[in-house]
């Protein structure tokens, strides 16, 4: 079913783009090594409003953007492919689906698994030279992950339960 893009498509996804930039360059927190913000609450209404196509060109818009605008560290594509394929995952785990404590685990554990912890240290070792076997890389990532796998899990069944997604939904369409 294709997506009817008109005014109010364009303007929610405008807004949650937004929040998205604000939630990762302005109240992230961010080193050299270690991204951590709070992005993924408007991309998972993103995913739930607009599937996982949309979703993926939104998070991909926002990276951008936000790195072009208020980056801390040099523009590096892989992340903007990073985002995308979150976007895509975040569209398949709750694009017309219940947002329950199991989708969003899983959905949090493949992005950790797949992008925290597989394409992240490859674009990090890319980008500064770190060996890939360093072990400064993987303490702080595999840190990271078992930190924010609960966090992430928590805040998506909280936001996604108390959002009226089916009201905004049929707003969509």
């Amino acid at each position: 079913m294709k997506k009817k893009i008109d005014a109010h498509f364009i303007a929610t996804m405008g807004l949650l783009i937004g929040l998205m930039v604000v939630l990762s360059q302005i109240l992230g927190f961010e080193t050299q090594l270690l991204k951590i913000t709070f992005d993924f609450i408007p991309e998972v209404v993103m995913a739930s409003l607009f599937g996982p196509f949309w979703t993926a060109v939104g998070a991909s818009i926002a990276d951008i953007i936000g790195n072009t605008i208020l980056g801390k560290a040099p523009f590096f594509i892989g992340f903007t492919l990073n985002s995308f394929i979150a976007g895509l995952i975040y569209g398949y785990f709750f694009y017309k689906k219940p947002i329950t404590v199991k989708n969003a685990f899983l959905c949090v554990l493949c992005n950790t698994l797949l992008i925290s912890l597989c394409l992240t240290p490859i674009w990090l070792s890319m980008m500064y030279g770190i060996p890939l076997t360093d072990a400064k890389l993987w303490g702080i990532r595999l840190l990271k992950a078992v930190i924010m796998l609960p966090v992430q899990t928590g805040l998506i069944v909280f936001f996604g339960n108390a959002l009226p997604f089916k009201r905004f939904a049929k707003s969509m369409v």
